[in-house]
C-alpha cells in the first residue's frame, strides 16, 4: 500500500508544495514546529532513509540543502535545522525546520489552510 507521501506525490492528497524534481519533493509540513517547516522525501518511497541507496541518499541530502537555502532567504531564522527521525510514516523523509531562538519551540504554532498557502509561496519566490 502507497505511504501519505507517495498519495501526496501523485496529486491524491493536497499539500503546499514548495519544490519537486525528477526524484524528490518538498512540502510543507501540516502540523509544523515552526514557520516554513517543510518535508524533503525522495520520490522512490522506501521505508528507512538508510536502506536509500548512495545515490537517492545523496540526492535527497542535495535537494533538502537547495530548500533549504530558499527557506533561510523567505522566513526569518538563525538557520534550518535538519532532522531526521522517520517513525511517523514509511517512507524516508527529512524534517527542514526555520530555527528562531530553538529548534522545538514552546508552544507549535497553528496556521491556517491560506496562511500555509502563502508561506509556501514566500519560500517558493525565492527559488
Amino acid at each position: 500500500m502507497a505511504s501519505i507521501f507517495t498519495k501526496i506525490i501523485k496529486g491524491e492528497i493536497p499539500c503546499h508544495q514548495i519544490a519537486e524534481s525528477e526524484d524528490y519533493f518538498a512540502f510543507l509540513d501540516i502540523n509544523p514546529w515552526n514557520e516554513g517547516h517543510t518535508l524533503v522525501i525522495p520520490k522512490k518511497e522506501v521505508d528507512y532513509i538508510f536502506d536509500l541507496d548512495d545515490d537517492t541518499y545523496e540526492g535527497l541530502m542535495r535537494f533538502s540543502k537547495y530548500v533549504a537555502h530558499a527557506i533561510e532567504k523567505a522566513i526569518p531564522c538563525k538557520r534550518v535545522g535538519v532532522l531526521v527521525e522517520g517513525l511517523e510514516v514509511p517512507h524516508a523523509h527529512v524534517h527542514l525546520i526555520p530555527i528562531v531562538n530553538h529548534l522545538v519551540p514552546k508552544k507549535k504554532p497553528k496556521f491556517s489552510q491560506e496562511e500555509l498557502a502563502k508561506i509556501a509561496e514566500k519560500i517558493r519566490a525565492q527559488f
